[in-house]
């Protein structure tokens, strides 16, 4: 991740260019361990998993109905059929099926030898003793067959899969009682600077309150990553050395807000330039500029602004598929669409900008994006209103009412 800083320090680095430099530079944590199914969900899967059973394990039924034979289907009109027994679930019919004859059969029952056809019950005419079908079915109809879903030896998984519910569901199918995951990625983070004040502390002059690493606790709690909030650093050159030294002794990533200006004088900068490799880049992106981005000691350092907006926007587009990366993820994917903005956006060309919207439906049911108004990089109101981005090009030089453009749903990365 080597670059020449005084050369950064002059030329803005795209998105694009400054997404692959820490992708192509963090690598996957060491560590694995086996969990028992509920608790693997938001676990990252840390083996193939491959079906050692066929799912369903017998040719079922999909509905409730008939077993008939296909044989027995009429070309026209109807035909009757003698019911001589019944199949439900966990309890099949142990005979089998000859010509002119049906089985009551119930939703996921064996299908019983000699069948290969359902008939819906809503689709025959049943007596006491016999049922009356009709013309247009086909054979094949309604069965649900042995390994439709998976087959022995399929590779139904792949390691790197984020374990969600269905997943879940799919061990629990396969009878497999414990899961092997990657373990859990340690990121410690802290915020620096005499003017922070932790919550619940009187604000002295020219005091704020530390709402970063509050939004930092909840990007990375989402991530289901072992967190060590560090607290509020002083503007100290030991203290903000040793916080430095001590959480890169303990954590897989390192991450603070604020500092990271280039040129900025201050222990922040002066300390990850003697304990790491960290360069400070200036990315065409807007908000959130300023990045720094390297190693202390083993682990990954993400330095990202310290306006609150601008500390989300970097977090979610470069720290978060950095750290899922970093945690074995294979799918860190981020779903954008091309929607009109039915606003007015105004933007100097230069820089990508992630503007914050709204997304909602018009009256005729089509899906929309507004903006949620003032955009300065310190608004937190506006993450707090806004359910996605809005992406403008560098190239654009603002958008009118009614114009299409490309919105990254929060849904997904949040």
């Amino acid at each position: 991740m080597k670059q020449d800083c005084d050369q950064m320090a002059t030329e803005l680095l795209s998105v694009a260019e400054a997404k692959q430099n820490i992708l192509d530079n963090v690598t996957i944590i060491n560590g694995q361990e086996k969990l028992a199914i509920r608790q693997t969900l938001n676990r990252i899967l840390d083996t193939d998993i491959q079906s050692t059973i066929n799912v369903p394990p017998y040719d079922n039924s999909a509905m409730d109905g008939y077993a008939i034979n296909s044989d027995d289907l009429p070309s026209s009109g109807e035909t009757e059929l003698k019911v001589i027994g019944k199949s439900f679930a966990g309890r099949p019919y142990n005979g089998k099926l000859n010509t002119d004859e049906a089985i009551r059969i119930m939703t996921g029952a064996v299908i019983p030898d000699g069948a290969d056809t359902i008939i819906m019950q809503e689709h025959a005419t049943a007596t006491d003793s016999s049922i009356l079908i009709s013309c247009g079915h086909h054979k094949g109809e309604h069965v649900r067959r042995i390994g439709e879903d998976m087959k022995i030896g399929d590779t139904v998984l792949t390691r790197g899969k984020l374990i969600t519910p269905s997943e879940l569901g799919l061990f629990a199918s396969l009878g497999i009682p414990e899961i092997p995951v990657k373990r859990k990625c340690r990121v410690a983070f802290f915020s620096t600077g005499d003017e922070l004040k932790n919550v619940g502390e009187p604000l002295g002059e020219g005091q704020i309150y530390d709402s970063n690493r509050y939004t930092l606790y909840g990007m990375l709690e989402r991530l289901n990553i072992d967190l060590i909030d560090m607290g509020v650093i002083p503007d100290e050159r030991n203290a903000v050395r040793s916080a430095f030294q001590t959480a890169s002794n303990i954590a897989d990533a390192v991450i603070t807000s604020g500092g990271v200006s280039v040129g900025e004088a201050d222990y922040v900068k002066e300390a990850l330039e003697e304990l790491g490799e960290v360069n400070f880049w200036r990315v065409a992106m807007k908000p959130g500029k300023p990045l720094a981005i390297g190693k202390i000691n083993n682990a990954a350092f993400f330095g990202v602004p310290g306006n609150p907006v601008s500390a989300m926007a970097t977090f979610y587009q470069f720290v978060q598929p950095a750290l899922q990366k970093m945690m074995g993820m294979k799918d860190g994917f981020k779903l954008t669409m091309q929607l009109p903005c039915m606003t007015d956006l105004h933007k100097q060309a230069g820089r990508l900008e992630y503007q914050r919207g709204i997304l909602s439906h018009n009256e005729n049911g089509e899906m929309i994006v507004n903006s949620t108004g003032v955009q300065g990089s310190h608004i937190l109101t506006s993450m707090s209103r806004a359910n996605c981005f809005i992406i403008l090009p560098a190239e654009n030089a603002g958008i009118t009412s009614g114009d299409l453009v490309e919105v990254q749903p929060f849904a997904g990365i949040i």
